[in-house]
């Protein structure tokens, strides 16, 4: 059955299945190609008559992730133009005033949609919220950093997205007034910025980040990969250059240059930077409510398929503890909770601590708003990932279907009840079901079968950072 929502640019007929309305691909700003093309976002035209949202938009241009990556977490392509859209599922029966959730993608600001089968927000929408996914700039064309064009364009995306919202969501049964901005990964960084900067102020009213911390760096480091592919290109390190490049000849150098870095070992790749517009110099510290977590072996997902757990000797591991500048004593340490550890696990749980745990307790230490913390502890048989970056998407979602990639055919569907209901408990009260941090530092472990608070874990490894 069609289902028809009113929205500031004309109106759009999305489809009702099993008491969900859902609508697809509806753009949120114009088309980044041609003159809009490296510029921040732009209005949508108004369009006459009725608009089909029954099907996902295009998305960013990327390129797939490298295997075996790329058969870990399969990727959507569907080429056009529009591909600053974002996709709605929503109560057919709502009655308005429904608390409203919107996902940031993840991808290493390089990969990724809203159109990936994983984000399918039904389970949000049967539960009674209303849950939008957003496409946004990726790459070069999202996060390039040039001297003639807006920093952070991508972000812009987000902001533009998340005021479509506030403007229109209404039509669609969700509250303007309670909306909750998660993602995770780079959608987490990303929304870790969104709430310090000054352009998103209002837009949203809680936040969840999944393994993503607060991450920026200046303008000067942001350049770095723009100016490696300009010196391949044999073009100036400019967006006037850059767009008379074919678009796939892009695609294809910022895939050479980048393609083998990752966020736990490093190398180029794509940053939000300091700009003193969208994201502050000195950001001050935000007043919503926020949970916020990491999972257990992050490292996993890049050091195990890939074989580099294996790799890492004890010589490689004492060069890696100079690059990090690691002091010996924290090194020891890891070593005596992990008798019989490999190098490579050794390094791949320090580099855990140091990039994603750490910051984020010292960010709930430091806010002087409500924070809830997590930890997802459940292990993945497939390939030895165990709790790996990104395996708990799925349990998010309630969509461990479309997440068998990561968890495997048997996936413990009590742990996705419990998850998903907390996630909503939080976007509906700001709640999500345990201990607000205080000096207890009390942070929920989501595992199977037992799942529970535990109060400061492995804190004397976190202190050893300091």
């Amino acid at each position: 059955m069609d289902v028809i929502a009113t929205t500031c640019q004309g109106k759009v007929r999305g489809r009702v299945r099993e008491g969900i309305s859902t609508f697809l691909g509806i753009p949120y700003a114009a088309a980044p190609f041609g003159a809009h093309r490296f510029r921040a976002p732009a209005p949508v035209e108004p369009w006459e008559g009725l608009r089909d949202a029954l099907e996902y938009g295009p998305t960013a241009p990327q390129r797939p992730y490298r295997p075996p990556l790329g058969e870990l977490i399969p990727d959507v392509d569907i080429p056009g133009e529009e591909c600053l859209n974002l996709n709605i599922w929503a109560p057919d029966a709502g009655g308005g005033q429904l608390p409203v959730m919107v996902w940031i993608h993840g991808g290493s600001l390089r990969n990724g949609s809203g159109s990936v089968p994983l984000y399918d927000g039904r389970a949000f929408a049967r539960d009674g919220v209303v849950l939008v996914t957003v496409n946004y700039r990726l790459g070069v064309e999202g996060f390039g950093v040039f001297p003639d064009a807006p920093d952070n364009r991508g972000l812009l995306d987000q902001i533009a997205a998340l005021t479509w919202v506030r403007e229109n969501i209404e039509a669609f049964g969700g509250d303007p007034d309670n909306v909750t901005v998660c993602g995770e990964s780079a959608g987490a960084i990303s929304i870790a910025a969104l709430m310090t900067s000054p352009r998103a102020a209002g837009l949203f009213h809680r936040a969840i980040l999944q393994s993503g911390p607060p991450q920026t760096v200046p303008r000067s480091r942001g350049a770095k990969t723009v100016q490696a592919m300009a010196k391949t290109l044999r073009v100036p390190a400019t967006a006037e250059a850059f767009a008379e490049v074919d678009r796939a000849m892009l695609l294809d150098v910022q895939n050479e240059i980048i393609g083998k870095a990752d966020p736990i070992s490093g190398g180029p790749g794509f940053h939000l930077v300091v700009d003193d517009d969208v994201v502050p110099a000195e950001p001050s510290l935000p007043t919503v409510d926020l949970l916020m977590g990491t999972n257990r072996e992050e490292y996993r997902l890049w050091f195990v398929p890939s074989g580099a757990v294996d790799r890492v000797s004890g010589f490689s591991l004492r060069l890696a503890l100079l690059k990090f500048r690691i002091p010996g004593r924290v090194a020891r340490l890891y070593r005596a909770a992990r008798p019989g550890a490999k190098p490579g696990v050794i390094l791949g749980e320090m580099a855990t601590d140091l990039l994603l745990r750490g910051p984020l307790n010292r960010l709930a230490d430091a806010r002087p708003a409500r924070t809830f913390l997590y930890e997802f502890a459940w292990r993945s048989p497939v390939l030895e990932l165990g709790a790996c970056h990104a395996l708990e998407i799925g349990f998010v979602f309630d969509n461990l279907r479309h997440g068998e990639g990561l968890t495997g055919p048997d996936a413990p569907q009590p742990l996705a009840d419990v998850m998903h209901r907390a996630w909503i408990a939080f976007a509906s009260s700001g709640d999500p079901g345990w201990s607000a941090w205080d000096a207890r530092r009390p942070v929920m472990v989501f595992d199977h079968p037992d799942t529970g608070v535990v109060l400061a874990p492995r804190q004397e490894e976190l202190q050893a950072w300091l």
